[in-house]
């Protein structure tokens, strides 16, 4: 969260000449009744939701692809929820991007922003230490901490085979 995923991703997708950005907090709020969103405390229906999120957005991404776009999925995959989204993936070349910058980083942003992803629940700290501790270091992981969006996407851009992954 406030790792700048929104914004490098539909920079990305606009780079290409066929393309879609799938936006997982869109699948999140269509539940409009019912929805329990996810918590340092591991709610069983948060899990499962988040599960069917990234279920929905899979499958989305591959039916756009398989009608030629290129396809990026912007979502916060962190620990054991990264490798069944990728298992569900069947497009090939497939890529993967992990944005890692800095907590004093993020914390700047969260506070400039007008939308709240960390709120009383989440400390930027331990989701931040989640997130690099848990999660499967696969793809190519970018400390974009001292760079715009525009340079972020530039650098993924150029270290694009260092994202790959399958």
């Amino acid at each position: 969260m406030a790792a700048g995923k929104s914004t490098v991703s539909q920079l990305l997708a606009e780079r290409f000449t066929r393309a879609v950005h799938l936006r997982g907090d869109e699948f999140r709020r269509v539940v409009v009744r019912g929805r329990v969103d996810m918590s340092p405390h591991g709610d069983p229906e948060a899990e499962r939701q988040l599960a069917l999120r990234h279920a929905i957005a899979a499958h989305s991404a591959n039916e756009y692809a398989a009608a030629g776009f290129t396809v990026v999925v912007q979502d916060l995959f962190v620990g054991t929820t990264l490798q069944p989204f990728l298992d569900r993936l069947t497009a090939r070349p497939l890529s993967l991007v992990m944005l890692a910058p800095d907590v004093g980083t993020v914390m700047q942003r969260e506070s400039e922003r007008v939308k709240v992803g960390y709120g009383d629940l989440w400390s930027i700290r331990d989701f931040d230490h989640k997130v690099r501790t848990e999660t499967p270091h696969i793809g190519l992981w970018l400390d974009s901490s001292q760079q715009t969006p525009d340079e972020t996407v530039e650098e993924i851009l150029a270290r694009l085979t260092e994202a790959r992954i399958a």
